[in-house]
């Protein structure tokens, strides 16, 4: 089938994209740069503009039959007024403006959409979270409702419709652990805060899968956490970065030092959550990187 994906050059999407072309999708990507996006991927991918601010016309889906959305403003910046606007705009009304397009083009039958596990808000400790826990009443559970909730409006139109929770999606060329590598390569790395509070990390691979999964020839609805089924602590993750780099992982770093260079950000790593993906194994998902050691020894070695 035709997948229109935004997001499509991202930290994800490249990967998503090289997954749909192998399963035989063809792929046609939603961008601000079309030219710029299609000479980092693959031949035979198509384009049309798109900006998470800007109305969408029925016409750029380009007779797609299903919609992979992933575009957003970054969520690992120090939050202040500017940024968490954008954060939720990008989001709310970027999905609200794509849905419109999705119904307008009168060809799209599925509809995925990103969100993330910070739906389940913070500081709830050790409690496992699935698809069917409460959501959090903090400033980013709040942005993930409001942007499932424009992603369910797609049901207005019979369009199949699902929600992926992403978690920490672990790979040396971005994202958290990125930033987690100078330190832990020279042994200045080790646990945040007390390091109880749980990660709830992913490969990057599986994350990818998953998506590709949800999307899949067999409608799945609803919401789908995208989290290894061993969520860790803090403390156990620390352990394993420095076990698979050889080095030592002992210096604890202070939760307001974090929070002096973090800002209200912070939260996000010191509290953590404890997330189970449910529903993705009730849906025969197979995890290629199940543990965090195995996960870490391949994205390092």
């Amino acid at each position: 089938m035709k997948v229109a994906v935004t997001g499509a050059t991202g930290f994800l999407g490249v990967g998503v994209v090289q997954g749909l072309l192998s399963r035989g999708h063809h792929v046609h990507v939603l961008a601000r740069d079309v030219p710029k996006a299609l000479e980092r991927l693959p031949p035979g991918v198509t384009g049309a503009a798109y900006d998470t601010g800007t109305a969408v016309s029925g016409e750029a889906l380009a007779g797609a039959e299903a919609v992979l959305h992933l575009a957003g403003e970054p969520v690992a910046q120090r939050w202040n007024a500017e940024a968490k606007q954008r954060i939720h705009d990008s989001r709310v009304r970027g999905t609200r403006l794509l849905v419109e397009a999705a119904k307008a083009a009168g060809t799209v039958k599925r509809f995925v959409s990103a969100s993330a596990i910070g739906y389940y808000g913070g500081a709830r400790e050790a409690e496992p979270l699935t698809e069917e826990s409460s959501p959090g009443d903090d400033f980013l559970a709040r942005v993930c409702m409001a942007w499932e909730a424009e992603a369910a409006r797609a049901r207005e139109a019979n369009i199949s419709t699902a929600v992926v929770r992403m978690g920490v999606v672990l790979h040396p060329d971005g994202g958290a652990l990125h930033k987690m590598l100078p330190p832990f390569r020279i042994g200045a790395g080790g646990p945040v805060g007390n390091g109880r509070q749980y990660v709830s990390w992913i490969h990057r691979e599986d994350a990818q899968a998953l998506l590709c999964f949800v999307l899949g020839d067999t409608p799945l609805e609803g919401p789908f956490n995208a989290t290894a089924p061993e969520p860790v602590t803090n403390a156990a993750f620390a352990h394993a970065l420095g076990h698979a780099l050889g080095r030592p992982s002992v210096i604890h770093i202070p939760a307001f030092v974090v929070k002096a260079a973090m800002g209200e950000m912070a939260k996000v790593v010191v509290e953590g959550q404890r997330v189970l993906p449910s529903r993705a194994q009730k849906a025969g998902f197979t995890f290629r990187f199940p543990e965090v050691e195995g996960a870490l020894r391949n994205l390092l070695s």
